[in-house]
């Protein structure tokens, strides 16, 4: 695997006659864990949009995993990244268990009409132990808790194997304790896996705490990007959430790097 993962270039982004993307140009390095912070409407769902190989550009280049991103090769760029993005209401009557929705982030790798085998059972089950559902993999997804279905969805990305971990707001409409509990298990993920793992939020109190690395993002420009501890100030947080000093001060986390 190529240490440069992800290599943005000049990345311009349009939705109808909206700019999302101006221009934007990012690097990401195997096993990095970088925070994207920034404003509603600041584009970083698009960018998580670029290194997923859906975003149409209308300038620039794209480099994932060494390899250029076009319309052949994003199908199989998809199956080696994973996507957990903002948990949604999900019907309680709907007939699929906990361990059945795990199970679908094995099906892009095993092909049309191929049935799961033992060992693809065995991986779903091992990923639920990771994220602490085992006991529930048997309850349907729509009677668990939003912090307990974002649990499943973090293991459905897992048994997928893959290479970049995107995380869109993961931690959006969950309470404090969910919340808190949804960035250990990142945090633990990371540590454990060694996957290149991009985390966007809009909320400064979601803030990654152990995170390599923090890009700013501000009406689809990068205005920022560096060490945590160096980048995070209460002037910058002002400037990008147009923000007085004392409410970011009062809401600003205590971030630091993670430990090596």
């Amino acid at each position: 695997m190529p240490n440069k993962v992800i290599q943005i270039e000049n990345a311009v982004v349009s939705y109808r006659e909206s700019v999302a993307l101006r221009g934007v140009s990012l690097t990401v390095s195997q096993s990095e864990f970088v925070a994207i912070i920034g404003p509603n409407g600041a584009g970083k769902t698009t960018l998580l949009t670029i290194v997923n190989g859906l975003a149409h550009l209308l300038q620039g280049h794209v480099q994932i995993l060494g390899q250029q991103v076009n319309g052949r090769d994003r199908y199989e760029l998809r199956k080696q990244v994973g996507y957990v993005a903002q948990v949604e209401t999900i019907d309680p009557r709907m007939p699929v268990s906990v361990r059945e929705v795990v199970m679908i982030g094995r099906y892009g790798l095993l092909g049309l009409l191929r049935r799961p085998t033992r060992y693809d059972w065995l991986l779903v089950d091992e990923a639920l132990e990771m994220v602490g559902m085992a006991h529930l993999a048997k309850r349907p997804i729509g009677h668990l808790s939003g912090g307990e279905q974002q649990r499943v969805a973090i293991a459905r990305c897992l048994v997928q194997e893959p290479n970049i971990f995107l995380l869109d707001e993961p931690t959006a409409s969950l309470d404090w304790k969910a919340q808190t509990e949804i960035l250990e298990l990142v945090k633990r993920i990371h540590n454990e896996r060694r996957l290149t793992t991009l985390f966007v939020t809009h909320d400064l109190d979601a803030l990654p705490h152990t995170c390599d690395r923090v890009v700013l993002l501000k009406d689809g420009l990068i205005v920022g990007d560096g060490a945590p501890d160096k980048l995070i100030s209460t002037e910058t947080l002002s400037r990008l959430y147009n923000l007085p000093s004392a409410v970011v001060d009062e809401r600003r986390p205590h971030i630091h790097t993670r430990e090596h």
